[in-house]
């Protein structure tokens, strides 16, 4: 498994879902782990409990991703209490849809807050603290290389606006040593798309592999990006979604 002993990880939106089980496989591989929560302390208590059950300090900060200056903030928290930020990963996320007439201009900005303001802010006030193998990590969707579906415009054009973030972002930070890259995971089994759901079995369809992934599909790649074994790649997009684009 990766080594990550020593460092210590940000992960956004990490009290649930996906962002839950990055935090708790980044704590397994030796990390010191941050993580943020809009409002769900229950589930922030739960995941500080699993990463601290893995021997590592945890730090939970309640911050919502689309206010702005809560990235630049919730960085500095991290940097204050736990003294150094070696990893970051932008996974804070919502899932807007439907049809495109509905779409309102409130709806548009809060949407390019999260998605995109937040995960740059996040990122240069990251890399500010960063030495030679900082990490930052996004977290994208399948919905940014396949849009099969109507009624995610706006979602699928956010999140694909985090790859030309990394690549941006690899050239800005490569003389650094710092990498940057994106993971867009497909239809993954979470509280905000259950595997039991009413749209579960057309999700699962269109994957080449015929289910679900899970949290640890994805936190799996996150940790593979993270370590050292990552440290020649940047700039790049990984799809973990059991070939939902291929």
């Amino acid at each position: 498994m990766p080594d990550l002993t020593g460092q210590v990880a940000f992960v956004t939106g990490g009290s649930r879902g996906i962002g839950a089980a990055i935090a708790t496989r980044l704590a397994q591989d030796g990390a010191d782990v941050a993580f943020t929560y809009r409002a769900d302390k229950r589930s922030a208590d739960e995941t500080a409990g699993r990463i601290r059950a893995a021997g590592r300090t945890a730090l939970a900060i309640q911050a919502d991703s689309a206010e702005p200056h809560a990235a630049t903030e919730s960085v500095d928290t991290v940097v204050r209490n736990l003294g150094r930020l070696d990893i970051l990963v932008a996974n804070a996320g919502i899932f807007p849809n439907g049809p495109l007439d509905d779409v309102t201009l409130d709806e548009i900005d809060q949407t390019l807050a999260i998605h995109v303001r937040a995960p740059l802010l996040a990122a240069q006030a990251a890399a500010a603290h960063m030495g030679d193998g900082g990490r930052l990590i996004a977290i994208g969707s399948c919905y940014a290389e396949r849009v099969p579906v109507p009624g995610v415009t706006l979602y699928s054009m956010t999140k694909s606006a985090l790859t030309g973030l990394v690549k941006g972002l690899a050239r800005d930070l490569g003389p650094r040593g710092i990498t940057a890259n994106v993971v867009h995971p497909g239809p993954t089994d979470t509280d905000m798309n259950p595997a039991d759901g009413p749209d579960a079995e057309a999700e699962r369809a269109l994957t080449a592999l015929g289910r679900y992934g899970t949290g640890a599909d994805v936190a799996g790649m996150v940790a593979f990006l993270a370590s050292q074994e990552g440290a020649w790649v940047t700039g790049a997009s990984f799809a973990v979604d059991g070939g939902y684009a291929a």
